[in-house]
């Protein structure tokens, strides 16, 4: 039983002392992580590929990031907007790393991992430069909609 009483009392304390948020930092935290991966991404992939394929590459840097930008309409404009969904739905006082769900999270660091490995082991600098380059594109280009949540949410 007092070990009962004993998580209870854990709970209550990590409750009371949780780091938390409103809706609109929530949305304003997965918007700027958005960008913020998305234009480092971009930015790397795309010096990967103009360093190794020379400047005649840039026109493979711009079919990323067309392929970028339909990956964005086809499927991330979605995802971003289920995420405003979502945190709208939530309590404000939220802890502040819910603003993704702990699926979203997982699967944020499966990208993670699968890009290091990729880029270390798998692919060429330009290919992996190429596909940086997309992904990166399409989440600057997604993270709209999570702006445009940030504008549409009330002030606390």
């Amino acid at each position: 039983m007092d070990a009962l009483h004993g998580a209870g009392r854990m709970r209550e304390w990590l409750e009371a002392h949780k780091p938390a948020a409103s809706r609109r930092v929530h949305v304003l935290l997965a918007a700027l992580m958005w960008s913020v991966v998305g234009a480092v991404l971009l930015a790397c992939g795309a010096r990967w590929v103009l360093v190794s394929g020379g400047p005649e590459a840039l026109p493979l840097v711009l079919l990323a990031v067309a392929l970028g930008f339909f990956k964005s309409r086809l499927a991330l404009d979605r995802a971003a907007e289920r995420i405003v969904v979502r945190i709208s739905t939530h309590d404000d006082r939220r802890c502040i790393g819910g603003f993704l769900s702990w699926r979203t999270w997982g699967l944020v660091a499966v990208m993670v991992v699968s890009g290091r490995v990729l880029r270390t082991y798998l692919l060429a600098p330009i290919v992996a430069g190429l596909v940086y380059t997309a992904v990166g594109s399409a989440l600057v280009i997604g993270s709209r909609a999570l702006w445009r949540g940030y504008l549409r949410e009330p002030m606390p």
